[in-house]
């Protein structure tokens, strides 16, 4: 009888003990699939290292400013996730909780074209997530004249600590792109990139930290060199 519920005590530990450890692992992989999302919505077709289509997309409203951008996401909804006010495009705030599914299924419709020959069905899911479960308000980060509310002070050891190795002192190390300090003065769009990284680029996303640390690097990141 108590070699018997010794058995049963250990059994419970065991599976106690294995969900502890599946929590963390299944959470981890959430995290990189919707930071995996994050950059699809960037730019897909960079993210996919695959071409961007030839034509504009079809919904592309005629007073947009860049059709040759017009088949990534943050063309019309913005890095703010908030829509193009001059276009009148809705943002994609209102998606926010939603079914992976139910989302993936507006990807696909005749409105957003994204179809299978574009974006794979986990492309598809992995864009849904991040539309679910990744949006950040940019407005607790970035105030309403397009500044980061952040410490440039603490910003500054952050960005030694995390940035300065591939992006150089001054910021200008990466030739590929603009110097950091120009790109600063687009917080947003910085926000996003810092926080799911930079499509089809070894750069680490800040997601896992607390999202303060991405303003405050921004922040310092304006004191850099254009």
């Amino acid at each position: 009888m108590i070699s018997r519920r010794l058995c049963l005590v250990a059994a419970l530990v065991v599976a106690l003990v294995a969900g502890l450890t599946a929590a963390p692992a299944s959470a981890a992989e959430t995290e990189t699939a919707v930071a995996r999302g994050g950059r699809l919505y960037d730019n897909w077709y960079k993210e996919l290292k695959t071409t961007r289509p030839d034509s504009t997309h079809p919904s592309y409203p005629a007073a947009g400013k860049s059709p040759k951008n017009s088949w990534r996401c943050n063309a019309c909804h913005g890095w703010d996730y908030s829509g193009d006010k001059a276009t009148g495009v809705k943002g994609i705030a209102g998606a926010k909780g939603k079914p992976e599914a139910q989302i993936v299924a507006v990807l696909r419709d005749k409105t957003h074209a994204y179809t299978p020959e574009l974006i794979s069905d986990k492309d598809a899911n992995d864009l849904a997530m991040f539309v679910s479960k990744g949006q950040v308000d940019m407005g607790k980060f970035v105030d309403a004249a397009g500044k980061p509310k952040g410490n440039a002070a603490k910003g500054e050891v952050y960005y030694n600590s995390l940035c300065g190795v591939c992006h150089g002192p001054d910021g200008k190390k990466v030739s590929t792109g603009m110097a950091l300090g120009q790109a600063a003065e687009y917080p947003a769009a910085v926000a996003h990139k810092a926080l799911n990284g930079q499509p089809a680029e070894a750069m680490p996303m800040l997601r896992a930290f607390d999202h303060q640390v991405t303003a405050d690097i921004i922040a310092y990141a304006q004191s850099l060199p254009k």
